[in-house]
């Protein structure tokens, strides 16, 4: 059987939502199950705040040595140390992106999105062609949710954005080797890792809501490099859900380690 028929036949029989986005950036070979399938997107949205942000750097709007002085006001829950903090802290842009996207700190993306505005993060996702893409709230804003409003995303999409950050698209080239580098340094693990060698690298960015489990990201082989993005919803329980994305995530990684 195909890579192809392996992962439909997993999808089939998991239970729950998933959707799978993969592309062998050696072969150019593309494979999706349930790939336009709209998730809740959780932390993935962050790259594209990210992007956003050195988008406005690179333009000149913003510099990524200025420094946000941590107020209470602007203190968020959930994943991340900042809400943790005494106010009055120092960070300078550039390390609130890095604390957004290594340890998912809530705090950190908030902050990042009033700066970038939530039009500008919609309008680069429909310059990069990511048209299941859609960020209309902050991060743990419940009301919003309950309201109708939610962030929004697929696995094919995500893919594609990090196609073009592999390729240096994604502001330019220099932008788009520092975003990966970034999204090297992630700290938190468990989902596309899970049943992989510890020695493979990847620049990655999972999220996690309740049922609801995603880890998308660029995983570098020693003569294949690939991107995948499996994205899960209604799983019995969030384990679940992250072992469902390792096991596919090993099921590619053994057909193109191959290669």
């Amino acid at each position: 059987m195909s890579l192809h028929d392996d992962i439909m036949n997993f999808v089939s029989n998991a239970g729950g939502d998933i959707g799978v986005s993969v592309k062998n950036l050696k072969t150019g070979e593309m494979i999706g199950v349930n790939e336009e399938m709209m998730f809740p997107s959780a932390s993935t949205i962050k790259i594209l705040i990210m992007a956003q942000i050195y988008k406005m750097a690179k333009e000149g709007y913003i510099r990524l040595t200025d420094n946000i002085v941590l107020s209470d006001f602007m203190k968020t829950d959930g994943s991340g140390i900042l809400y943790q903090l005494n106010s009055k802290h120092k960070f300078t842009i550039e390390e609130l992106i890095t604390l957004m996207i290594i340890i998912s700190d809530n705090t950190a993306a908030n902050v990042l999105i009033d700066i970038a505005d939530m039009k500008n993060i919609n309008k680069m996702a429909e310059d990069l062609g990511l048209f299941h893409t859609k960020i209309q709230r902050k991060m743990m804003d419940f009301e919003a949710i309950k309201s109708g409003k939610d962030n929004y995303t697929c696995p094919k999409d995500m893919t594609r954005l990090l196609e073009q950050m592999y390729s240096g698209k994604v502001v330019d080239e220099e932008y788009s080797i520092k975003m990966i580098e970034i999204l090297k340094k992630q700290q938190e693990f468990g989902r596309l890792d899970l049943y992989l060698p510890d020695d493979v690298l990847i620049a990655h960015k999972p999220g996690e809501l309740k049922s609801l489990e995603h880890d998308v990201g660029i995983v570098f082989l020693k003569d294949c490099d690939y991107i995948i993005s499996v994205m899960t919803n209604n799983m019995n329980t969030n384990l679940d859900g992250r072992m469902a994305i390792g096991k596919i995530s090993k099921m590619v990684y053994d057909e193109y380690v191959k290669l």
